[in-house]
């Protein structure tokens, strides 16, 4: 393809993931006030939990509440339509497929779309241990006045940052199956990936607690070590694929 063939692919692309999070969006403020109920639990939680605590949600200005449903129906409109731009950013990285490639990609959205919604689940699941360490760093005789705005901010910002977190695995595979990273490299380069899962794990979240950070580092670490069994199994196969003849012109050429 031509680099105007490509940009007008990358644009239909672009487009169509586009609609799909609009529409879904739509949908999402059509629920405006379930999803505000549903994310808004674990701060009611802490409330209920802590009654001497005087805290509270507030929209502080006329345009707040309408500002909040936009953003909150344009989050849910991005998870809600993951499978359409997972896909679509797939499809466009990896252009010209065969047919074994074909069902190599279709893997690929299996297992990112469960992954990314998991990520997020987990992280939703994470959340009130996280405003429970938060909150409890408040003085007594102090009172927390939360700006809906605000909290909303947080919370989409953390529930994305464990949903993007765990397609990191996926992306090794990714490259290990288009020979950009072998899995000898990757058990050889384990201590370093450890570090920096941790380091982006402490960068990533929008809170300075250990917890949160270990909370997502652990299930990436181990999702490394998932990554680098299937990158394995796929080296191992490129291997018994690969014709002897190579192997001997190989041969041949490193003796000289």
């Amino acid at each position: 393809m031509s680099l105007g063939d490509h940009l007008r692919e990358f644009r239909r692309r672009v487009l169509i993931a586009a609609v799909a999070v609009v529409v879904l969006a739509v949908a999402a403020a059509l629920n405006y006030e379930r999803i505000f109920d549903f994310l808004a639990a674990p701060f009611n939680s802490y409330k209920q939990s802590n009654p001497q605590s005087a805290i509270s949600l507030n929209f502080g200005e006329a345009t707040s509440a309408f500002s909040n449903l936009i953003t909150l129906s344009v989050f849910v409109g991005v998870i809600a339509a993951s499978p359409v731009w997972l896909y679509q950013a797939w499809a466009f990285v990896v252009p010209g497929l065969t047919k074994k490639e074909k069902q190599v990609s279709l893997l690929f959205i299996a297992a990112t779309v469960p992954l990314f919604l998991g990520g997020c689940f987990l992280g939703y699941l994470v959340l009130p241990q996280s405003l429970q360490l938060l909150y409890g760093f408040s003085p007594s005789g102090t009172s927390n006045i939360q700006q809906v705005s605000a909290y909303f901010s947080f919370v989409t910002r953390f529930i994305l940052v464990f949903g993007g977190g765990f397609l990191f695995p996926v992306f090794l595979v990714a490259f290990n199956a288009v020979g950009i990273l072998p899995a000898s490299k990757m058990i050889k380069g384990w201590r370093v990936a450890v570090v920096l899962i941790f380091v982006f794990a402490a960068v990533a979240t929008p809170t300075a607690d250990p917890m949160t950070m270990f909370l997502l580092a652990a299930p990436l670490v181990l999702l490394y070590f998932v990554a680098y069994g299937i990158a394995r199994l796929i080296d191992r196969r490129r291997e018994k694929a690969r014709p002897d003849w190579l192997d001997t012109s190989d041969d041949e050429a490193s003796s000289l």
